[in-house]
């Protein structure tokens, strides 16, 4: 028969290393001028803010996020070194916009020239590492549309390295988030070169666009965009007591309105959800028992890290309710399902987790079993 047991935990600490995502609802987000926007809790892969985030749109330089993934790649991998140096071919030197001024015919670090994409937006150093990478730009974008694909952004297609305006290029705001999750998962080793604000190349020091690093919000990353398609957009990272909430938003009518939108939005996700930690991996979550076992009763374990993100004022409202079949008839073999914690709270779907037994039960033998019998005959099921 069924069994219940009321689990919620005031105050565990958030900081799990495996969580499930909570589907929360949005009905009560705040407006946005942003015409796509998206944010998400990285830590639970929950989504705080969506505003046409499935909708095609240009990432203008937001691209170059995936130009120095690939670059960050071979770097983990051994086939590229920061010490090894790209040729700078006249394409690259004539390219317009943004730049890091590399001069035609010149060999590059490949430090160098990361700090010229990430930092200082170079469209130019952004064409050097394609070339050096991939021999052109064309084929070094389509490597970057094979990578989108491999990641999981289906509505991506990259056309250049740089954002340079194509009507075949593009992106959304949720393919940008998973980007900017997968740069920050894989590559910590680099990625602190998104929270420097300045770098200084060929005697030009050139100031990072990202806004937020500037406010004091918790901000360490990523990268802005413009052109006149596009508007002006961000992909950013923020970070507050070990929590990270990851926005883009796109389509601002200027850079006073892209920094005020994304700080604004920033300070929203932190001030209005919370992320509650309610089990650690092998947490005993109650002893169950068991009909016909040589023990009688078995721990009941969660085997994995379980936190979920949602509304602060609703938190009182969250239910953690343990549901099976009691009881359990042996034999019963370790890691096997014995019921599910089902996580329950207004606006939040429904997050069920598998509940397992710690150890193996035995059956009584026949003896064992003759006695057991005769005591739920004299007794009942209740000693």
């Amino acid at each position: 028969m069924p069994f219940f047991l009321q689990l919620f935990r005031a105050g565990l600490s958030a900081a799990m290393a495996l969580i499930f995502s909570a589907g929360l609802a949005l009905a009560q987000s705040p407006e946005t001028s942003a015409r796509q926007a998206l944010m998400v809790d990285l830590e639970t892969d929950t989504e705080l803010l969506s505003v046409n985030a499935d909708q095609r749109m240009y990432p203008a330089s937001m691209t170059k996020l995936m130009t120095a993934f690939l670059v960050f790649e071979r770097l983990q991998n051994g086939t590229l070194s920061l010490d090894d140096t790209f040729p700078v071919s006249e394409k690259a030197w004539r390219k317009g916009g943004s730049k890091m001024f590399v001069e035609v015919g010149e060999r590059v670090k490949i430090e160098d020239l990361l700090r010229g994409i990430i930092i200082q937006s170079g469209n130019d150093a952004t064409i050097v590492v394609a070339e050096g990478v991939a021999g052109t730009e064309e084929a070094f974008a389509r490597e970057m549309t094979a990578k989108a694909r491999e990641l999981g952004m289906e509505n991506t297609q990259f056309k250049n390295a740089s954002g340079w305006p194509d009507p075949q290029h593009y992106t959304t705001a949720r393919d940008l988030v998973t980007l900017a999750e997968a740069l920050i998962e894989r590559f910590p080793e680099y990625y602190h070169l998104y929270s420097q604000t300045e770098f200084t190349y060929a005697n030009i020091t050139q100031q990072n666009r990202n806004p937020l690093l500037y406010r004091n919000i918790g901000a360490d990353g990523l990268k802005t965009g413009f052109t006149d398609d596009s508007g002006y957009g961000l992909t950013a990272s923020a970070v507050r007591n070990g929590r990270r909430l990851l926005l883009v938003v796109n389509g601002l009518d200027s850079t006073g309105d892209r920094a005020k939108e994304a700080e604004r939005l920033i300070d929203w996700g932190f001030r209005e959800f919370g992320t509650y930690g309610l089990f650690k991996a092998g947490e005993v979550v109650n002893d169950i028992p068991v009909w016909l076992g040589r023990q009688g009763t078995i721990p009941a374990i969660i085997d994995q890290d379980v936190a979920v993100t949602l509304r602060r004022k609703k938190r009182d409202e969250m239910k953690v309710t343990l549901v099976g079949t009691q009881p359990l008839e042996a034999p019963i073999e370790a890691g096997q399902t014995v019921g599910e914690v089902r996580i329950t709270a207004p606006g939040l779907d429904t997050i069920t987790v598998p509940v397992k037994a710690a150890r193996a039960v035995e059956k009584l033998g026949a003896f064992g079993r003759i006695q057991a019998a005769l005591q739920y005959l004299v007794f009942g099921g209740n000693e």
